[in-house]
Parts: C-alpha cells; sequence; structure tokens
C-alpha cells in the first residue's frame, strides 16, 4: 500500500535527517497534525505515544512514486522497525492525520514508540509540551 509519511522528528525540514533521506525524492511535503498522539524526548530524537486528547505537530510526505518502494525500506532501517520484532523502538502503524492547510483527514505511515517503550516513557519520560519537536526549545 502506497501511503505518505506522517513526520514529526528528525526528519522534518531542517532536522539533520531530511536531507539525507528526503531531498530531491518527495512530491509534497506539507505541515499536518496527529491526532491521538503526544511527544517525548528521545536520545536526540522524539518518540509519538499514543495518547488520547494529545496532537503531535509535524508534516505529510508525499514520496515520489519512483522513491516510494527505496525510501519505505530506507526509513524502516533509520527507524530500526522489523515488522514482528519485539526489539523494534518504533512501529510503523497505519494512523490518520490531518492536513494543516484544508483539515483534511490522510491516511498515513506513522512510526509510533513500541509498546515496551511507550510504557517506559509513560512511567518516567519527559514529555514535549504542544507535541511540536521544533518548539522544544534550546537543542
Amino acid at each position: 500500500m502506497t501511503l505518505p509519511f506522517f513526520v514529526y522528528g528528525t526528519l522534518r525540514p531542517g532536522e539533520v535527517n531530511h536531507a539525507p533521506f528526503l531531498r530531491g525524492r518527495t512530491r509534497a511535503q506539507e505541515p499536518a497534525r496527529l491526532p491521538g498522539a503526544v511527544l517525548y524526548e528521545g536520545p536526540g530524537y522524539p518518540y509519538a505515544v499514543e495518547e488520547p486528547g494529545g496532537t503531535v505537530s509535524g508534516e505529510l510526505v508525499t514520496a515520489r512514486e519512483e522513491e516510494y518502494a527505496a525510501l519505505l525500506g530506507e526509513l524502516d532501517r533509520l527507524e530500526e522497525y522489523v515488522p514482528g520484532d519485539p526489539r523494534n523502538l518504533y512501529e510503523r502503524v497505519e494512523r490518520e492525520v490531518i492536513r494543516a492547510a484544508d483539515g483534511a483527514a490522510v491516511r498515513a505511515w506513522v512510526y509510533v514508540a513500541a509498546p515496551a517503550v511507550a510504557a517506559r516513557l509513560r512511567g518516567r519520560g519527559k514529555l514535549i509540551e504542544g507535541g511540536d519537536w521544533h518548539g522544544r526549545g534550546p537543542r
């Protein structure tokens, strides 16, 4: 299934992984938000944790058709995601995100914290207030 990606951390424009992974490989990048999730600090990158009532800010990224398969594989490797692996830090899930420009709901791939990581973050993680990695303050 070809879906756009919702990115909220180091893959956003201006962040460290944007250019190496996305430059020249996308048809569109537009502001969006992910309802039903909050952000927690990680070691140099954030984790989205699914939680009712929260909202995460990011970008909806639509890959060029000819780049899609390779990009999907590269992003899975970046996020250390292997389908069904209990050691995953992230899970790639299909979720509805809201495009900022028109409020339209769009299905997209999102990398969210894997269940064990999410439980640990809920217990003792540092919440990023407002759900925006760009607005997190000094780096």
